[in-house]
């Protein structure tokens, strides 16, 4: 019989939270003939990325997994052999109770936030609290050995890498999303949270001798690119051009088109965490704006992924690369930062390519989960 999956999603940011959720649970349907169910407190930050979704109904199917609302009144429901509270989400008591009373208890996991830290290693697969008998377990994402490696579908590199191929596919794809870049142009996506610093970067791009498309989906930074254009706003379909630089606002989209669009471009800004994950395999350069928490300690876990992606780079090269998202990450000054990187881009380019292949040869996130319901069964 097919395991049974219940996943937890609490939308925090908008996006992020489910994005991670919502990919998995498919992945986990369609690579490996689990019966999910996706509990999401939010339909309508899910229907962004999801627009089949009818957000008035309590229970539907969607690209063959069952969604569900959470409600903020629990209403009954049996518990599943394996239970995901992503990202440290607390589990309605009724559900726990449910899961207490099952004859054979069911795994639990918290799948929680992704970190390249050193500490995750020890800490993957740990257990944690125990709720009448049901044990919880730490499930860590990571770029280590030891971890439970990163969302990947299977043959995503593969499609990745014969699209890039594909002059005619990516023009194609672009043109569907009302994109015609000048020849040459360079392509740059940008998909941040709000960022004093964009300014900066904005009047580099704008008065470089190469011309730049920047291409922003619908989100928070578009008040900040809005300021930089002297307008009063922005929404999907606006196209300015200052200089050198042409800046387009694009549609929220699907999570496949969107990872097309990363692949379109030579260098792709990204926020959170899922995006961060997609820009790393599509191989090209990229620039995270990672999520502020209390007390900066988000900084550190900046600081952990740099100091592995950039182990590789010359000493050079690492240093732009680091300076740039330093500046990113504390609206800094971009200017500089980013003429560096220009530097050092033939490197910078290759070793992009090299690390997505490299993580490639981990197990990917979805595969490592059943493994380790396998492995406790």
């Amino acid at each position: 019989m097919k395991a049974r999956w219940d996943i937890f999603c609490s939308v925090v940011d908008n996006y992020g939270d489910i994005g991670v959720t919502w990919r998995l649970a498919r992945q986990l349907v369609v690579e490996h003939a689990c019966d999910v169910r996706l509990w999401v407190d939010d339909l309508r930050a899910f229907e962004r990325m999801c627009p089949d979704i009818d957000v008035h109904l309590a229970q539907q199917w969607q690209e063959g997994v069952d969604v569900r609302h959470w409600p903020s009144e629990w209403v009954a429901a049996p518990a599943a052999d394996v239970v995901i509270a992503a990202f440290a989400c607390q589990l309605p008591p009724d559900y726990m109770e449910a899961m207490a009373e099952r004859q054979r208890t069911p795994l639990w996991m918290n799948l929680d936030y992704l970190s390249a830290e050193e500490w995750v290693v020890g800490c993957h697969r740990l257990p944690s609290v125990k709720f009448k008998g049901v044990q919880k377990y730490f499930f860590f994402p990571g770029f280590r050995p030891g971890t439970g490696g990163l969302l990947r579908e299977a043959g995503l590199l593969e499609q990745r890498h014969a699209f890039q191929q594909d002059v005619a596919a990516q023009q194609h794809f672009l043109q569907g999303l009302g994109v015609f870049p000048l020849a040459g142009a360079r392509l740059i996506s940008l998909f941040a949270y709000e960022n004093a610093g964009l300014a900066r970067w904005l009047d580099v791009l704008s008065t470089d001798g190469r011309a730049t498309h920047l291409l922003v989906p619908e989100g928070r930074i578009l008040g900040d690119v809005a300021r930089w254009l002297g307008v009063e706003g922005l929404a999907a379909g606006a196209v300015h051009q200052r200089q050198a630089l042409t800046v387009q606002v694009l549609p929220f989209v699907r999570q496949e088109q969107y990872d097309r669009l990363l692949w379109c471009c030579d260098f792709n800004a990204v926020r959170g965490e899922d995006s961060f994950v997609r820009a790393q395999w599509a191989g090209r350069p990229l620039l995270w704006h990672i999520y502020r928490q209390d007390e900066d300690i988000h900084l550190d876990k900046l600081d952990a992924f740099l100091e592995l992606y950039t182990a590789a780079l010359s000493p050079a090269a690492r240093a732009a690369l680091v300076s740039l998202w330093q500046a990113w990450n504390t609206e800094g000054d971009m200017a500089q930062p980013w003429k560096m990187l220009m530097e050092h881009w033939p490197e910078v380019l290759a070793h992009a390519e090299r690390w997505c292949l490299e993580q490639g040869l981990q197990a990917d996130l979805a595969t490592a989960l059943v493994q380790f319901y396998e492995s406790w069964i």
